[in-house]
């Protein structure tokens, strides 16, 4: 009897303690230096602290994670233009490399679908999207079993949950890509195959809303946020459209497509990537020529969009990510020498910084592992 309590006891122990024991890491690329900067991330303070830094050896832009968040993927941009994979140990958040494929083309953006089955690549250069194997072991396996292409500028590609449908933020052509992912990686046009945005807003980034009823898209050029709704096939309508908040208050003039350089010295908007927390309840978009978050509340049931405010950050902050549990938002500046950790007003959705911690040059990239 003494023995059974003794291990229920400790039992007992074991699992109020496992909230304090669980380890959360934060990876950024950190392009000029090709290296991938490891951050350990204070669940209780969210204070940052810098692990040390695994040499990429290129250009190391975009990032993304394996379904079960056992392996890292990053994409090399300078020649030879390759895709690696990492795993990730989940006791110390250490990177080691598993394997290395010659990419297909230069992608500013990959992804990963949760079935653990592809990682995906958007082009801007090639004007295109690829689809890429995994093993089981986690490797990228070359070359890829599915191209589309997208016309003009493609910017990113994210899938929705169920891995039918893959979306692409086309740059050039103002239009939001609605493909169908086969099982085998291949991918087609549903229905006519795109969607529009507002005549030169640049559709960048996208995210999908938890429930998958919803689709945001933020435009490089335009600033303008697009909300779109999604019926049970996966097709899109726009449904609402989100002005850029903080162009007057910093005298942004319209934005513009920037090719290699690119040289403009007026101040013009430069939108960059846009996340929404695991609840669904708060938004969040990134601004680089003003150096600015905002943040939106999303209405439970119509998911529109109600401005929070805006909040000056890293300089030039191309990516941010956001907890699972809301908690905390880190962001990365291109041009900043820190890696900012925010904490999220869990009633107001309103960021505070509460951490730093040294960055490389031209950090860019985000991606953060719970265990």
């Amino acid at each position: 009897m003494k023995k059974t309590f003794q291990v229920a006891t400790l039992l007992a122990a074991m699992a109020l303690s496992a909230p304090l024991l669980a380890k959360t890491f934060v990876y950024v690329s950190e392009a000029d230096d090709g290296t991938i900067a490891r951050y350990a991330l204070n669940e209780q303070t969210g204070a940052l602290q810098l692990l040390g830094r695994t040499p990429a050896g290129g250009k190391v832009m975009p990032l993304a994670l394996s379904a079960d968040h056992q392996h890292l993927y990053a994409a090399i941009r300078s020649k030879p233009l390759r895709l690696q994979s990492w795993k990730i140990d989940r006791a110390t958040g250490d990177l080691s490399k598993t394997g290395e494929v010659t990419a297909a083309a230069s992608y500013p953006y990959i992804s990963t679908d949760k079935q653990g089955r592809f990682l995906l690549g958007a082009s801007y250069d090639g004007d295109v999207v690829h689809v890429y194997r995994l093993a089981q072991e986690g490797g990228v396996i070359a070359p890829p079993v599915g191209s589309y292409k997208t016309g003009h500028a493609a910017h990113s590609v994210v899938v929705d949950d169920a891995g039918h449908t893959a979306y692409v933020g086309n740059l050039g052509t103002d239009r939001v890509l609605q493909l169908k992912l086969s099982k085998t990686g291949e991918l087609s046009a549903l229905a006519n195959g795109y969607v529009k945005t507002a005549a030169e807003n640049g559709p960048r980034h996208s995210v999908l809303s938890p429930d998958q009823r919803y689709l945001y898209n933020v435009g490089e050029m335009g600033g303008i946020i697009t909300q779109y709704s999604r019926n049970a096939q996966g097709e899109l309508s726009k449904i609402a459209e989100t002005p850029n908040a903080v162009a007057a208050e910093y005298k942004l003039q319209h934005g513009l497509e920037r090719p290699p350089g690119y040289s403009d010295t007026t101040p013009r908007i430069w939108a960059a990537d846009i996340h929404i927390t695991s609840d669904g309840r708060f938004l969040y978009v990134s601004e680089r020529t003003s150096s600015t978050l905002t943040g939106y509340h999303v209405d439970k049931n119509s998911g529109k969009l109600t401005l929070i405010g805006s909040w000056p950050v890293e300089q030039q902050p191309r990516s941010f990510a956001i907890t699972g549990d809301g908690r905390w938002l880190i962001a990365s500046g291109e041009k900043s020498k820190v890696t900012g950790s925010y904490a999220i007003d869990r009633q107001s959705g309103a960021l505070k910084k509460v951490s730093e911690a040294p960055a490389g040059g031209d950090a860019n990239w985000v991606t953060i592992v719970r265990d």
